[in-house]
């Protein structure tokens, strides 16, 4: 069972390593996930199948389908208006503290915020992927978007991203180790 104090430890454990980073994993460090955002095991009324990850973007949540009606329940931040991409993916590849790259398509929507970046960042705390990604394909196909940890926690429950789920770090970091790959993965 995932408790509030697993959660907490894990999260400060995480902030622990971005000591000697930047201000932006200050604010990470410092932050209070609110209780709402937590993890917890809740029922459903949804004909999703066990072993499946499901995002429903209204409600900012990520189910992770335990049994029939019965799922793990996590905070997820979206993609923000028109970035937000619904489908049916497959959970093809999984890293810890993966490296990062923007799109072609960021730079040209903020080149001032991505083209610093175009030849890609080495995974740690001040990646925008955070600890833990898991990779959405199409068939054999990367699409690009990942269910992925953030090192701005305050971003969780808003639709601010460029069409990735992002979760908190130790939460991405716990679910990671319960999809194996291949899972199904729905953005409603």
């Amino acid at each position: 069972m995932i408790t509030r104090r697993t959660f907490l430890g894990s999260a400060a454990a995480t902030a622990g390593l971005a000591a000697t980073s930047a201000a932006t994993t200050a604010a990470a460090q410092t932050y209070l996930v609110p209780e709402q955002q937590l993890p917890r095991v809740v029922q459903i009324n949804r004909d999703y199948a066990p072993g499946e990850l499901h995002v429903e973007p209204d409600a900012f949540k990520l189910y992770w389908m335990l049994g029939p009606g019965l799922a793990l329940e996590y905070a997820v931040g979206i993609g923000r208006a028109g970035l937000y991409e619904s489908g049916d993916f497959r959970i093809k590849a999984k890293k810890e503290w993966p490296s990062w790259t923007p799109t072609p398509d960021m730079i040209a929507r903020d080149p001032g915020s991505y083209k610093r970046y175009e030849d890609g960042m080495e995974g740690g705390i001040n990646n925008p992927l955070g600890a833990r990604a898991l990779y959405l394909f199409r068939g054999n196909r990367d699409t690009f978007l990942r269910i992925h940890g953030t090192n701005a926690p305050r971003t969780i429950g808003t639709a601010v991203s460029n069409g990735c789920v992002r979760l908190l770090n130790s939460h991405i970091t716990d679910l990671y180790t319960r999809v194996p790959m291949n899972s199904r993965a729905v953005l409603h």
